[in-house]
C-alpha cells in the first residue's frame, strides 16, 4: 500500500482539516483515508503498518546487530527509529531509547503522530536522557538489559561530544563487542553531512554520514538511509 505521505503527515493534514471545517478529528481522518482509498482511518492505519518500511527492516535484524539510520534532518530518522522500537515490543522485546535531543514528552508525542499508544507498551520502553551518555554509560545502563532488546541512541555524534568521553571509534568498538555478548540490537540514528546533495543522488549513503573524528563506519553491518519517502537498507556482506 502506497501512501500519498507518512501517516504523521496525514494525521497532520487532517488536524488542519479539522481546525479549518470545525469538525471531528476523526472525521477528518476518515476523510483522507477514503482519498487514500481506504474505507476508514483505522483499515488505513492497519494497512499501513503491515507494509511499513521499518517493519521489513526490523524482520531483517537480529541480536548483536549494529544499525546506522541516516537522514538530513526532517526526512524521517527519528520516527524510523520509534518505528523499530515499536516492532521490537510488538515482539515482546524490550526498547531502550537514549538521547539528548528529545524530551520523554517529545517522545510520546512522536508515538502518537505513528497512532501508536505507548500505555501499552509502558514495561517495555524505558527513556534516558541523561546529559553524560557514553558507550560506558549505555553500557552499564543496559548490564542487565535481556536478549533482544532494541537500543535506540540518538544520535551516534552526540557520543563525540565531550572531551572526556574516549574517542568515537573506540566507544562504536565497545558497543559493538557489548551489543554481541548481551544479544542486544542497537540503532544510531546519524547526522548526515552539509555536502550532500539531493539533486546528485536521491538517497545518502554511507560516505555522506557527519563524522568530525575519524570512524570505521564498517563496524555497522546494517545500514538504513532515508530521503524524500524512499529508504534504502544494506545489509554488510
Amino acid at each position: 500500500m502506497k501512501l500519498s505521505a507518512p501517516i504523521y503527515h496525514l494525521k497532520r493534514q487532517a488536524r488542519l482539516l479539522s481546525r479549518q471545517e470545525n469538525i471531528p478529528l476523526h472525521q477528518a481522518l476518515d476523510r483522507l483515508a477514503f482519498k487514500e482509498g481506504v474505507s476508514g482511518w483505522s483499515a488505513l492505519v492497519a494497512r499501513a503498518s503491515a507494509a511499513a518500511p521499518a517493519a521489513k527492516l526490523f524482520a531483517r535484524l537480529s541480536p548483536g546487530d549494529l544499525v546506522l539510520v541516516g537522514a538530513r534532518p526532517g526526512q524521517g530518522k527519528t520516527l524510523m527509529s520509534l518505528e523499530l522500537a515499536v516492532e521490537a515490543m510488538k515482539s515482546s522485546n524490550c526498547s531502550v531509547f537514549f538521547t539528548l535531543e528529545y524530551t520523554e514528552k517529545d517522545l510520546r508525542d512522536r508515538f502518537r503522530d505513528l497512532c501508536v499508544d505507548l500505555a501499552q507498551f509502558d514495561h517495555l520502553f524505558e527513556f534516558d536522557n541523561s546529559d553524560v551518555i557514553s558507550a560506558e554509560y549505555i553500557a552499564k545502563t543496559l548490564a542487565s538489559a535481556p536478549r533482544g532488546t532494541l537500543v535506540v541512541v540518538d544520535y551516534l555524534q552526540l557520543l563525540d561530544q565531550r572531551r572526556e568521553n574516549p574517542e568515537l571509534a573506540i566507544q562504536i568498538g565497545m558497543l559493538k563487542s557489548f551489543a554481541r555478548e548481551r544479544g542486544l540490537i542497537m540503532v544510531f540514528i546519524s547526522q548526515i553531512d552539509r555536502s550532500y546533495d539531493p539533486s546528485a543522488k536521491p538517497c545518502p549513503d554511507i560516505r555522506d554520514v557527519r563524522l568530525p573524528n575519524p570512524l570505521d563506519l564498517t563496524l555497522f553491518n546494517k545500514t538504513c538511509f532515508l530521503n524524500q519517502g524512499e529508504v534504502r537498507f544494506r545489509a554488510a556482506g
